[in-house]
């Protein structure tokens, strides 16, 4: 049996070094004519592609990954000496001694659930074969340098033999008993000696992936698994990071701790990591919902404050009537465009806002809404969270710290939700304003400093202190400091004034939902929007408008600002040159929503009347600036205000 399987290597050798000059030539090249060669290099292979070329090859890798992997390496090696010995003489090519095959298992049958299970389903059976795991770098640990291979000689025969130390083990070399030489009569040599100059170091980084918790259900922990990650793989991803990992599982001895049980931890040794950041796997916009957003907006083209009003319908259906809060929802999720001036000033392109109401006016059910609109979100409430847990922590883990990211580090680039805003702690408030203006959490703990990247849209939700008093300015009533409100870009204020006709129509639309659950929901897009549709669209006009002012759009949004400014007694922590950013930002955000590349006057009034909102003793938009009473309009071209004026 043994022979058979000798025989066997080679051949299977052979095939995976043809495998990879037909295939992967181009590489191999490049490789080649890399400089260096002490370098470690990474050769991509499409695992569906080998499937197809060779499947019992294939087979093999995933079953006994360990011994195939390895074995891959070498038959890399081979093939780039060949390419090496076949390249004309005046390229000039340097042989290389580490190259490493990466397979990528996307497309392939791999990503079934029994090969692709959640972090948390992780079981011995997945023990030994070929893994993926997706979830959210938590944690990154500092690069080091592990010893890989060492040769010995048998001093009875002169044999040489490589051995690995086992990371399971935490690096220790096992030798053999007797002297592994295959030879007709055995040596059985017991004593064996290193080989100087022999020894091959490995970079070495571990990280920490978690499960992410929009999958998951109400209730369930996220799980966590170490990563351990070689060679060129070391440095590729930060906390915060999305990604897919394939490798091998295996359990690795927990540390040494005085009266303290010694454990098998399991642990996944990574062969490929992929960031998914830049994917943004969960959104893909197929063409036909492309054409079908143009011709939805071709339909509107003559009336589009109703195409508009159409599209805000859809966000939380469940809620009657708050225009002007479905508006703002709208106008945040969907944000600004980040300018970058000459000196590399960056102003934010985010924006954020605070809903300020009684209980029962639905602050939580939108902040609920816009985390399942948004494909990266992160909930939190004010009174479970700590500065530690909406920044970064410090860990210590095998007598080293590490960083461990937080609630606004894992919503980078996403959402962040944070409800019972009021009921955070002061200090653990102030910790959140750098990471709203200038979109960086710069940290100093036991040792490590550093800068993290937090491009977040911050929602929060809280209840006024005591009863809302319209005379008093924000922040006494809602005991938020001046420098915090001034970062918002809106601060709705929803007061749940006793009005007879409103109840009624609240509660007759509350009754009528029960019934209308089996209604008909119509073709197109013209009836109220779903929650799929809804998350495409604000994909697709982020990604494919930039609007720029116009010179009748900047001359309304200046002559507001200067206006607020003159008038700023009674609101002076909201009347900062920060509300002139946000009222680009909205203007901005509204022509998105538009589906233009242009911010008209329209746009500059719209932004206007969001900002009023949140000035709670306005005359513009309701009696006493409740954001609560406003409801939707049955022809809103005729009742815009530039319908009297020529455009």
């Amino acid at each position: 049996m043994d022979s058979q399987k000798d025989e066997e290597v080679p051949m299977r050798l052979h095939s995976a070094v043809e495998y990879l000059l037909s295939c992967h030539s181009d590489q191999l090249c490049s490789i080649v004519l890399s400089p260096d060669p002490k370098l470690h290099y990474p050769l991509l292979v499409d695992y569906a592609e080998l499937m197809d070329a060779d499947p019992p090859l294939a087979r093999l890798v995933f079953a006994c990954p360990t011994h195939y992997l390895r074995f891959f390496d070498q038959a890399a090696i081979l093939a780039h000496k060949r390419v090496l010995k076949d390249m004309a003489s005046h390229e000039k090519g340097v042989e290389k001694k580490f190259i490493h095959v990466r397979f990528n298992v996307c497309g392939s049958p791999l990503e079934c659930p029994e090969t692709f299970p959640s972090i948390g389903r992780v079981r011995v059976k997945h023990r030994g074969v070929l893994l993926t795991l997706k979830g959210t770098v938590i944690r990154s640990g500092a690069v080091k340098m592990y010893e890989g291979r060492r040769t010995y000689q048998c001093k009875k025969c002169k044999h040489m033999f490589p051995v690995y130390p086992e990371l399971e083990t935490r690096n220790s070399i096992t030798l053999p008993s007797i002297c592994p030489s295959q030879r007709s009569n055995p040596c059985e040599g017991t004593k064996f000696q290193c080989v100087e100059n022999t020894i091959v170091c490995h970079d070495y980084q571990e990280i920490k992936i978690q499960e992410s918790t929009q999958v998951l259900d109400v209730g369930v922990i996220p799980r966590s698994i170490l990563v351990i990650l070689q060679d060129d793989l070391v440095d590729i991803v930060k906390a915060g990071d999305d990604v897919i990992v394939t490798g091998i599982l295996t359990a690795k001895w927990s540390p040494d701790l005085k009266d303290v049980r010694c454990d098998l931890d399991p642990v996944l040794i990574a062969n490929h990591v992929r960031r998914t950041n830049e994917l943004r796997l969960d959104i893909d916009i197929p063409d036909d919902v492309t054409m079908q957003f143009k011709q939805f907006w071709s339909d509107f083209r003559y009336t589009p404050l109703r195409g508009r009003n159409a599209i805000l319908q859809g966000i939380c259906p469940q809620v009657f009537g708050l225009f002007t809060v479905k508006l703002a929802v709208a106008l945040t999720l969907i944000g600004g465009v980040q300018h970058v001036d000459a000196s590399g000033t960056k102003i934010r392109g985010e924006s954020h806002l605070l809903l300020v109401g009684d209980p029962g006016t639905g602050k939580s059910q939108f902040l609920k809404f816009a985390a399942k609109l948004s494909n990266r979100s992160v909930i939190t409430t004010g009174l479970g969270s700590t500065s530690a847990g909406l920044t970064v922590t410090a860990v210590k883990d095998g007598g080293e710290w590490m960083l461990e990211a937080g609630a606004l580090v894992l919503a980078d680039g996403g959402l962040c939700c944070i409800d019972e805003f009021d009921s955070m702690r002061e200090h653990d408030r102030a910790t959140i304003h750098e990471a709203m203006e200038q979109q960086t959490i710069s940290v100093a703990k036991a040792g490590l400093v550093t800068t993290l990247s937090t491009r977040t849209i911050v929602f929060g939700a809280t209840n006024p202190k005591g009863h809302y008093d319209p005379d008093q300015p924000l922040s006494v009533n809602t005991a938020l400091s001046g420098p915090l409100l001034s970062r918002f870009d809106i601060v709705l204020v929803l007061l749940d004034t006793k009005n007879p006709e409103w109840d009624a129509v609240v509660s007759s639309h509350i009754l009528a939902e029960g019934e209308s659950k089996k209604g008909n929901q119509g073709e197109g897009l013209a009836n109220i929007w779903p929650l799929p549709i809804l998350r495409r669209y604000i994909d697709y006009v982020k990604k494919h408008f930039k609007p720029v002012l116009t010179k009748e759009a900047e001359k309304v949004i200046s002559s507001y600002y200067q206006l607020q400014r003159r008038s700023a007694t009674n609101n002076a922590a909201r009347t900062t040159v920060r509300m002139l950013e946000s009222l680009i930002r909205l203007a901005q955000a509204h022509a998105r929503l538009m589906f233009r590349n242009e911010v008209t006057r329209l746009d500059a009034i719209t932004a206007i009347l969001c900002i009023e909102s949140s000035m709670t003793i306005s005359a513009i938009v309701d009696s006493i600036g409740n954001a609560l009473h406003s409801n939707f309009t049955e022809n809103p071209d005729q009742e815009c205000i530039l319908s009297s004026f020529p455009l």
